[in-house]
């Protein structure tokens, strides 16, 4: 079995909020939250795959990203790479398209919500950004 290539945006707000989505119950890790993005498909950049997945998941289109961080983990029975990217500037207004609950988080927030054990390093980098631009 690979590994599982995965584009994650942080979507960051005009209010210094990050958008995190619920995943559904049936799926993988269902009922935790997560920051938005899927999977690669075959001859994909990571560029694409975030802004077809911010596409089909939430409506808006990703205007201005930058890397933020790419975190390797082992659940067992599968192995991801999550690819992650600082969403800053989007068109569109986020809408659970698939029917996932939404929420803006700001860093005093996000401990309060249960993340999948790859999010975890994703969590950590967010606070720490958004705890130096309060």
């Amino acid at each position: 079995m690979g590994v599982v290539h995965v584009a994650v945006g942080v979507i960051l707000g005009d209010d210094g909020n990050v958008l995190v989505t619920r995943r559904p119950d049936h799926a993988h890790l269902g009922g935790l939250w997560e920051f938005p993005g899927g999977k690669l498909k075959a001859g994909e950049t990571v560029l694409e795959a975030l802004a077809r997945e911010l596409r089909e998941e939430l409506g808006i289109v990703p205007r201005c990203s930058e890397p933020l961080l790419e975190v390797r983990h082992d659940y067992g029975d599968k192995e991801v790479l999550l690819d992650v990217h600082l969403v800053t500037r989007f068109s569109g207004t986020p809408a659970g398209l698939e029917g996932q609950p939404l929420a803006w988080l700001g860093a005093a927030e996000l401990g309060d919500y249960d993340f999948p054990a790859a999010n975890l390093p994703i969590v950590s980098a967010v606070e720490r950004m958004l705890e130096h631009t309060d």
